[in-house]
Order: C-alpha cells, then structure tokens, then sequence
C-alpha cells in the first residue's frame, strides 16, 4: 500500500467512512486492526499487532534527537447497535455499528501518525495506541496486563472522546475527575411460589424486590456525602409469566457508578448489607453476583493544564471549557491512566449530534481534521528539544 502525497479531509472521511461502515465489536476487531497496521507500515511507522488481542501499537522517533516517550490512545470497537441512519456510509454489519465515534478516534490518530511520519519535528518518541474492546470489555485493562507499558515505556499518555452536546470547535478539559467508575450486578432472589389468590402461603419475591429498589436508594441519598456524587440504577426487573401465579424467582440488574474508590467500596459493602437483611426478613435465598468494572477516569492535573493550553492554541478551537461537570458515563482508558500520568479530553461533536450509543449517532467528520490538530500539535508542544 502506498499512501497518497496528501493526507487531505478527504482522505481522512474515506478512511472514517470505511470504519463506520464495517464496525467489529469487542476483541474482534480483525478488519479493523489489520487496516490500521496497513496504514501505519504505509507511513513508515514500526507496528506491532497482537497486544490484546486485537490491538495495534506504533512506535514514531523524532528526528530531532533523543527525548521523552508520550502515548496517544484511540478506542477502535463498535457496539451492538442497528442503525437508524440512512447515510451512504452506513454499517453493512446487521446489528452492529460505531455508535460512540471509535471510527472517528481511530481517524483522527492514523491521520496524526501519517503526518507526524512525514514531518517527525520532534525530540523524544510517540506510542500510538489503539486499543480494542473500550466497550464494557476492559480492552485497556487487558492491554495493560499484556504488557504495554512494559512493551513501550512512556512518561504520559493521552486520549480523547468525541461529545455530543458540546459544540464543534469547542473541547473540555477536566483538572481530575473526567468520568465515572462503574460496576454491574446481577441480583436473583428465590422464594416459594403459590396461587395469587393464596400468598400466605408462598414467600413473595416481587414484594422483596420492590422494597429492596426502592430502599437502596437510601444508599444514594442518606449515606453518600452530599458533595460526592454516586448513582445506582436497577435497569432489569425479570419476574413471572402468568396473571395468577406469585414467581418463585425474581431477578434484578443495574450499575452503580461513581468517583471516589472508597465511598465505591463502601457503597459495595452496604449493597450486601442491605441484600442480605432483605432476604433474612422475608425468607428468600439469594445469588448476587457484583462485579467492579471500570475504576474513574481521572485526569493529572498537570498534564490536563497542559492540553488545555494546546487546545487554546488551535485555529479549530474556538473555547476551551474548564469547568464541565463530570460525566457519569463510564471510560476504560481510566486503566491506563492508573499506570501512566496522562489526561483524556472531550472534543465537540456538534450541539446537534444524537447522543452517544443512539442508533441515529454518526461522528462529525468536521471534528476530524481539529482532533489531527490537536494531536500533532499535543505531540510537538510536549516533545520540544531542551
């Protein structure tokens, strides 16, 4: 493959476009990856595949001497989503698409490799990243414990979304806290079913589980700080089949999300508590199964004053917010950042744009050539010769 002179718009919404139309989830991201490593040997860069599965890591040296080693990251799986949108380039994958705009992060990182390899003014080295499997299945966890730090030791590393809500032109950059931890339950209470004419003589298991959702929002509200922030949502309530049947089992499912990891712990802790106090009472067996997914994304401070002031310098970006709250939302680059100082940012979508996972979401190709920008001028802001 031979890359074209220009590494132009157009170009970049071919490659975008390609992406969208061919989105791969979790860990399977085979097409995906192996156009990326094409795309990068092509510029010239040393690829190494296989990391995670299905990740792709690139190695670019400047030519301006030896230096510091930063990484750029890029998220490149889709979710299981079909789409609503009638665009040309809509996905050819039924039942899959890229509704969170990976296929536009991927975009805008090969588009930065590109023209870094053209033009390497710079001191020092950049790990290009791009990870696999951002969506729920712990692809920068996995990335990790594969090795990549060890792989490619690097003083920092940085990320980026793109938002929907937050105007093109514009980006925020959080000093800590940029996204929620997350974890997921999956709660079964069994009892003993009977006629609904009858139900002394059953143990009602709606009854209990009505009366735990509603009583574990006192978590929420009577034992988290007022000036912390948590969140638990029950989103599954399976139970019965019949208008006259009390259920012998009930099962519940949610999240709790939140920042701070020892008001997590100890949401965690009372969730059992409140679990098993529950079921003492009315005589029900339980099975719950809690798993901690992904830790807060939280920001260096420093290395966020440091993207907030490249930002301010890019003709693309017209404002610089500084004081967004955090989303709730939940982002797997928080693993990186628990080994590596960094920082991850928000790039404008658009006011307009359908939110995120939507099946009527599509990236904004304008934001792409700002997130290139930003980018290649992150990199020679940061990697200047002493």
């Amino acid at each position: 493959m031979q890359l074209p002179e220009n590494i132009d718009e157009a170009l970049l919404r071919s490659w975008r476009h390609e992406f969208h139309q061919h989105p791969e989830t979790a860990f399977e991201e085979h097409r995906t990856s192996a156009r990326v490593a094409e795309i990068l040997r092509a510029a010239g860069l040393e690829v190494t595949t296989g990391l995670a599965e299905t990740g792709v890591v690139a190695v670019l040296d400047g030519n301006l001497g030896p230096g510091r080693t930063i990484g750029l990251r890029a998220d490149m799986d889709a979710l299981d989503v079909t789409e609503a949108n009638a665009v040309s380039h809509c996905s050819h994958t039924p039942g899959k698409m890229h509704a969170c705009g990976h296929d536009g992060h991927t975009t805008m990182l090969l588009g930065a490799a590109c023209m870094l390899a053209r033009d390497p003014d710079f001191a020092g080295r950049v790990v290009f990243v791009f990870q696999p499997a951002e969506e729920n299945e712990g692809g920068g966890r996995r990335m990790v414990e594969d090795g990549l730090f060890e792989q490619f030791p690097m003083e920092a590393i940085y990320g980026l979304h793109n938002w929907p809500g937050l105007a093109l032109g514009e980006a925020a950059v959080h000093d800590e806290a940029v996204m929620a931890a997350f974890d997921v339950f999956t709660l079964t209470l069994s009892g003993h079913g009977c006629h609904a004419a009858m139900p002394h003589l059953g143990k009602d298991t709606i009854l209990a589980a009505c009366q735990l959702v509603t009583q574990l929002q006192g978590l929420i509200s009577r034992e988290t700080p007022a000036h912390k922030t948590a969140i638990l949502s029950i989103t599954q309530f399976h139970a019965g089949d019949a208008f006259n049947v009390m259920p012998e089992v009930v099962e519940l499912r949610g999240t709790l999300r939140c920042f701070d990891p020892e008001l997590r712990a100890h949401l965690q802790q009372r969730f059992h508590d409140a679990v098993d106090a529950m079921a003492t009472f009315h005589g029900l067996k339980v099975e719950f199964d809690y798993q901690p997914r992904y830790p807060a994304t939280l920001n260096t401070p420093g290395h966020a004053e440091r993207c907030a002031n490249v930002l301010a310098q890019l003709p693309g970006i017209q404002k610089v917010h500084r004081d967004l709250p955090p989303s709730m939302a939940s982002e797997d680059f928080a693993y990186l950042l628990q080994e590596c100082p960094g920082a991850y940012i928000w790039l404008g979508n658009g006011e307009d744009s359908a939110s995120l996972h939507n099946p009527n979401y599509d990236f904004n190709d304008a934001a792409t050539p700002i997130g290139v920008s930003y980018w290649t001028s992150l990199v020679r802001e940061l990697l200047t010769r002493d």
